[in-house]
């Protein structure tokens, strides 16, 4: 069965959950017979991914798969060897060759005509590009701002050599992190958060077209936890509705708490108990094994098993500190807060979030030293 994700998924331009005046620079930029390079800027589910998808459909005709080049920065991260990674991406017959992947043709870009679109495959725009000189190929850079500088500048240097034939997009959720030689290269659209409204109505057409129910109360409670994450609304809709809690409110409640504030609470409780590494010998099966408890151990909880991105662990954080549930003195959580702050404001600026976190778990150790509560 194919996930709501991609089964309602924006068609057109003018589908995409954003601004009326952003619908259409997308539009005239997919027209145009010369293409901007774009970057595409945003909080996490605004729509990023699927908008590059909706360019390179209407750039490079039906056959846009074929030469649609897709790399995530993200992957790169904490491995051996990315640099090298990255150049052969770009230059897969060496670093020596002065062949590049962007400098080559593709014959769907002299004839287009050789494709024909698929049932229900329409262009975006509204009608077909009949660009004079057509692209050839799309770069997708995701997450373009943990590149590193170093990264920057070598791709900056193949777009000025190559942009003749080949055209680069790039998404990031803080384009300060990218070289102003490679902003200026490129238009920026700056995606807002989702509203509630939209969201609702998104999700209201979705309970429509599936011929399902849902209480209203559950309704405005998906809106509450997606905090503007149109992506993340629908995904916890559709784990509802494969569960059948579309009208289960009470067990939709413990379902978001068993898998997010109590793991936020535990790795918060550790750090102001001194607890943010440690390590236990744990039998399994016939070996005893060394593991890693602490605050540490449930960052890597939320990041890995959950999945959640370093801002979505900072707004749990937020929510759980704010929440009147965690019973701690004034100046303790005034204290925390500050230090919450401060981290935020560096994962803005950071490609290693992390860092910043683990960072912000020994600031909260030693707020706890401060304030008598650690107990290590």
């Amino acid at each position: 069965m194919e996930s709501w994700l991609n089964a309602y998924a924006p068609r057109r331009f003018s589908e995409l959950a954003m601004p009326l005046t952003y619908q259409e620079t997308l539009i005239k930029s997919s027209l145009d017979k010369n293409p901007s390079h774009i970057l595409l800027a945003g909080p996490s589910g605004v729509g990023k991914t699927i908008t590059w998808k909706l360019l390179a459909r209407q750039v490079l005709g039906p056959a846009w798969e074929l030469s649609t080049h897709i790399f995530h920065a993200k992957d790169i991260l904490k491995t051996s060897g990315a640099m090298k990674s990255f150049e052969e991406f770009l230059r897969p017959s060496g670093k020596d060759s002065q062949d590049t992947l962007a400098g080559r043709m593709t014959l769907s870009s002299f004839d287009s005509e050789m494709f024909e679109a698929e049932e229900g495959d329409v262009p975006p725009a509204g009608r077909e590009s009949n660009n004079e000189n057509r692209i050839s190929r799309l770069f997708i850079i995701e997450d373009a701002d943990f590149l590193g500088v170093r990264r920057q500048a070598f791709l900056r240097r193949m777009m000025e050599r190559e942009a003749s034939v080949s055209r680069f997009i790039f998404t990031a959720r803080a384009p300060s992190r990218l070289i102003d030689a490679l902003r200026s290269r490129c238009l920026l659209i700056r995606i807002p958060t989702v509203s509630d409204e939209v969201i609702k109505e998104r999700l209201e057409e979705i309970i429509h077209f599936e011929k399902a129910s849902i209480d209203a109360e559950i309704l405005e409670d998906v809106i509450h936890i997606a905090s503007g994450d149109l992506r993340k609304a629908i995904f916890l809709l559709e784990l509802l509705h494969d569960r059948d809690l579309l009208n289960d409110r009470e067990t939709l409640h413990k379902v978001i708490s068993s898998t997010t504030s109590v793991a936020t609470r535990r790795m918060i409780e550790n750090a102001l108990l001194g607890n943010v590494i440690r390590w236990e010998w744990e039998k399994r099966g016939t070996k005893n094994v060394r593991v890693m408890k602490g605050a540490l151990s449930e960052l890597d909880n939320l990041m890995k098993e959950q999945s959640l991105d370093p801002e979505d662990i900072v707004n749990q954080i937020h929510e759980l500190l704010l929440s009147g549930r965690f019973f701690i003195k004034q100046e303790v959580l005034t204290d925390i807060l500050s230090s919450l702050s401060m981290c935020n404001i560096k994962l803005n600026r950071s490609t290693h979030p992390r860092i910043q976190l683990e960072s912000f778990l020994h600031e909260v150790a030693s707020i706890g030293r401060k304030r008598g509560i650690a107990i290590n």
